[in-house]
């Protein structure tokens, strides 16, 4: 899979992509998303087989922030993410694969929050750093050119890193989100009556529901027309996150208490990926609204 930004299941089908609801109803894999920031990447450079550290910048086409020693970390980076890198630079495990997890914290506490969410572990963290790791990415000879992956694999923890990926699962003994079909099959339906839209009207329309996400609204059959597309088209929109909210309903996770201002959830959410794609099951009207407003680091 190409390396790009995770998208929620609803967003995509604006531009007619109705793979999603294929996606829905197969068996796949499924990891718990865990809110950390900033996001570290790590491992050897196919460039030149070196040992690397960096967010994802590490990535860019252009200005490109690949740190392989401490003097080009603060070459890239500066202040706390700086002091972040150097530590990862120093504790994570060399490895041959390209990695990515999301910091959590320094260890000395039970208790952290590096972004939105409060996680509550059940000891005090010996480990110098915390990272939730979660994708792997393969690459010729460029990370510009890698693909991204869900990691199979647990990380072994060491005496410097605390490696936290809770294992995911569906209730009820489940093994695929099956009982969605029906409803999958009606929005396909309904999918004819659209007018799907470009890439580039779609980012505007992402934009205003996210705006209507931060102000802590709803999308409802009075609001439909205020969107600079076919009001079916968010009809549909909402029709298919109904159903992701199904799904989520069903997803558990064995990972430390996670808080949102003192009030326990689940989750920050779920990835999910198999044949027909990689998306995430967030709950968008508690995660991603109080990440929109307090999110440290400001990373959806």
């Amino acid at each position: 899979m190409k390396n790009t930004h995770l998208e929620h299941p609803e967003d995509v089908i604006l531009t007619g992509n109705l793979d999603v609801l294929d996606w829905f109803v197969n068996r796949g894999t499924l990891s718990v998303k865990i809110d950390g920031a900033p996001a570290i990447v790590w491992g050897t450079n196919p460039a030149n087989g070196k040992f690397f550290v960096g967010t994802k910048a590490v990535f860019n086409k252009v200005k490109i922030r690949i740190a392989h020693n401490h003097e080009e970390i603060d070459q890239f980076y500066a202040g706390e993410v700086a002091e972040i890198l150097h530590a990862c630079y120093d504790c994570l495990p060399h490895s041959d694969s390209i990695l990515q997890g999301d910091f959590i914290g320094f260890g000395g506490s039970s208790e952290y929050k590096s972004n939105t969410i409060t996680y509550q572990f059940p000891e005090v963290v010996n480990q110098r750093v915390i990272i939730a790791p979660h994708t792997v990415y393969e690459a010729n000879d460029d990370l510009r050119d890698s693909w991204a992956l869900p990691l199979m694999e647990n990380l072994q923890s060491t005496d410097d890193v605390l490696f936290v990926k809770p294992d995911a699962y569906i209730a009820y003994g489940q093994t695929s989100f099956a009982d969605v079909k029906d409803i999958c099959d009606f929005a396909r339906q309904m999918s004819t009556a659209c007018e799907f839209v470009s890439d580039k009207e779609a980012a505007k329309i992402k934009q205003q529901l996210n705006a209507l996400i931060r102000a802590g609204e709803q999308i409802t059959v009075e609001n439909v027309n205020e969107f600079d597309c076919d009001p079916n088209l968010i009809r549909l929109w909402a029709l298919v996150k109904s159903i992701k909210d199904d799904c989520l309903y069903l997803c558990r996770n064995n990972g430390p208490a996670a808080y949102i201002n003192g009030n326990r959830i689940d989750a920050e959410g779920y990835v999910m990926s198999n044949e027909f794609g990689m998306f995430k099951l967030v709950n968008r009207e508690v995660f991603s609204y109080h990440n929109f407003n307090s999110g440290r680091f400001q990373m959806a």
